[in-house]
């Protein structure tokens, strides 16, 4: 017998949630790394490499941002603080960017820099910045974090 079907729903979201959240962040990282490597080489392969990297963190990106949505946003009083907020909106505003940065890299490889290298940058310091600030208000209680 369940007694709370919400709880238990909350739970599989919250775990689903941090499983997927830090893989973008590899993949936008890796891809803004590829770009400086086009940048500094001007091959070819790297601003491929970092378009595919760029659209596997995005398809990735978007089930821990939805998940986000509904727990900050609809979630009891106790969860929405705003650390939670900010990591949401910084995020959000990431995955943004990321989007245009998706279509500057689908053009030719000539055209990528300096705007992709840019727009890279941009999503890997929001990402960092949205889960730095994130890991350093959320509280401690007895040595584990919460």
């Amino acid at each position: 017998m369940q007694t709370h079907p919400n709880s238990a729903r909350r739970g599989v979201a919250t775990a689903l949630y941090e499983l997927l959240n830090p893989i973008p962040l590899g993949f936008f990282v890796a891809a803004w790394i590829f770009d400086i490597l086009y940048m500094k080489t001007f091959i070819t392969l790297w601003t491929d490499a970092a378009n595919w990297l760029i659209v596997l963190g995005l398809i990735i990106a978007v089930i821990p941002r939805l998940i986000n949505l509904f727990q900050v946003w609809t979630g009891p009083k106790s969860v929405s603080d705003s650390a939670l907020k900010l990591h949401f909106w910084l995020n959000l505003m990431a995955v943004v960017l990321a989007i245009f940065n998706a279509f500057i890299h689908s053009r030719d490889a000539y055209a990528v820099v300096p705007a992709g290298v840019i727009l890279s940058t941009l999503v890997v310091v929001l990402l960092l910045l949205g889960n730095v600030q994130l890991a350093f208000r959320q509280p401690v209680a007895g040595g584990t974090l919460r």
